[in-house]
């Protein structure tokens, strides 16, 4: 039987503010006056995916056309060319802060894909058969990520996790990484799509317009850049992260609910808005896209950066 580990990564974007109320305004600035300590992330001397890197996409259920093409432009415009092209603020600007973690660049490029449109599985899924379906597409130096549809129910999922990553070993013993992410549109879209869903709990403040039209699959970019920069930045557990192994903050669940600059418990931060649809975004892709991404921790400076 394969050896897995993994990592359930919290992205229940309004966790900061169970713990942290905002009653007012006002309240909110005073609390942002008090200092902060530095939020460091440790390394722990472990392997990190750097180099040449390769994204496997395993499509588990029926996604229509338009939300396949909305994350198959995100995770091209993180390649390194096309991210020479694009200009800040921009996906592939957001990605190049992983450069100044140990190893150099993460250098990504999107591999296979499989579809898996009939639920070979069925439609609850187990972590098991998640590493499962994630060993049909393992290479050297990749990341396989399943991708569930709405309709697809996923051990934990909305309870404390919207992502997660981890690693197994295949048949000869080598390990590799993989990921998962779901469609929180029909189960959880206060908790795994929001700032766009009003949350269920907390400062209810009006949802941002999604930029590309779709909650849950806009959705599902933040909790994919999350996974992603996690993924490469600790793969096998040593890398780079703060507390617990097995519950770890990395690079960017350790800066959850920050979008842009001013950001606080319940406010994503100011971003820029398209001046025809009026959708939220604060970053261009490749092929005329717009993404918003969540703040990512810079080793440079010790603090959570936003794009805008």
């Amino acid at each position: 039987m394969a050896y897995f580990n993994k990592i359930a990564i919290s992205l229940l974007l309004f966790s900061l503010f169970l713990v942290l109320p905002i009653p007012c305004l006002a309240n909110s600035r005073i609390l942002a006056l008090v200092e902060q300590p530095p939020l460091v992330l440790k390394y722990h001397n472990g392997a990190l995916l750097k180099g040449h890197v390769t994204v496997n996409l395993i499509w588990y259920g029926k996604f229509s056309s338009n939300q396949g093409a909305i994350i198959v432009d995100f995770i091209q415009s993180l390649s390194l060319n096309h991210t020479r092209r694009q200009v800040p603020p921009s996906v592939g600007s957001w990605w190049r802060t992983t450069e100044d973690y140990k190893g150099g660049p993460s250098v990504i490029s999107l591999g296979k894909q499989i579809f898996d449109q009939k639920y070979s599985l069925g439609k609850l899924l187990k972590d098991p058969q998640l590493a499962s379906l994630a060993s049909k597409a393992t290479q050297s130096n990749s990341i396989v990520v399943v991708l569930t549809a709405a309709d697809v129910a996923v051990e934990d999922f909305c309870m404390n996790r919207c992502g997660m990553h981890g690693w197994t070993r295949g048949k000869k013993g080598s390990k590799f990484a993989y990921a998962w992410v779901g469609n929180s549109a029909r189960q959880c879209p206060g908790q795994c799509a929001w700032p766009f869903y009003k949350p269920i709990v907390g400062p209810q403040t009006p949802p941002l317009v999604a930029p590309n039209g779709d909650v849950g699959v806009d959705g599902m970019v933040i909790n994919l850049a999350t996974i992603l920069a996690g993924t490469v930045t600790n793969p096998f557990d040593g890398g780079y992260y703060q507390g617990p192994a097995n519950a770890p903050l990395e690079a960017v669940s350790a800066c959850t609910g920050i979008f842009g600059s001013g950001a606080f418990p319940g406010f994503p931060g100011d971003t820029l808005v398209d001046k025809t649809t009026g959708a939220s975004y604060n970053a261009d892709g490749v092929h005329g896209r717009k993404y918003l991404l969540p703040a990512m921790w810079d080793p440079k400076t010790s603090t959570c950066k936003t794009l805008v």
